[in-house]
């Protein structure tokens, strides 16, 4: 995998970070699997709400065709720019490099909780 692309995945500028007021909703880059078991990558500032949007068939075009879909991958960011830079570096990985970003994610989880 591409480590210098899951650094800055996975790194959150805090100067940036703390720019921005207690009302600014955060962003979130989200991957989720779907029923055929490709992979789906987008942004939110509400996860559950839309994932239910896309089990619903109201989510993207592509996801419509392959429900039911679930949540593998979340990271929360600051803003909508900065989620849209990454879900770009997300969707020029490989599925391998996806599939070891997602790993990744929940072991680096199971070790903190």
């Amino acid at each position: 995998m591409n480590y210098a692309i899951n650094t800055t995945i996975m790194t959150i500028d805090k100067k940036r970070s703390s720019r921005y007021s207690q009302k600014m909703k955060n962003w979130f880059v989200y991957i989720l699997e779907c029923a055929d078991k490709t992979l789906y990558t987008g942004i939110t500032t509400d996860i559950k709400r839309r994932v239910e949007q896309h089990n619903k068939g109201v989510g993207a075009k592509y996801t419509r065709a392959r429900l039911p879909v679930k949540p593998v991958f979340s990271i929360e960011v600051a803003d909508r720019s900065e989620a849209s830079k990454i879900e770009y570096k997300i969707k020029k990985l490989d599925k391998k490099e996806k599939l070891a970003l997602i790993a990744e994610n929940k072991s680096r989880i199971s070790l903190t909780d």
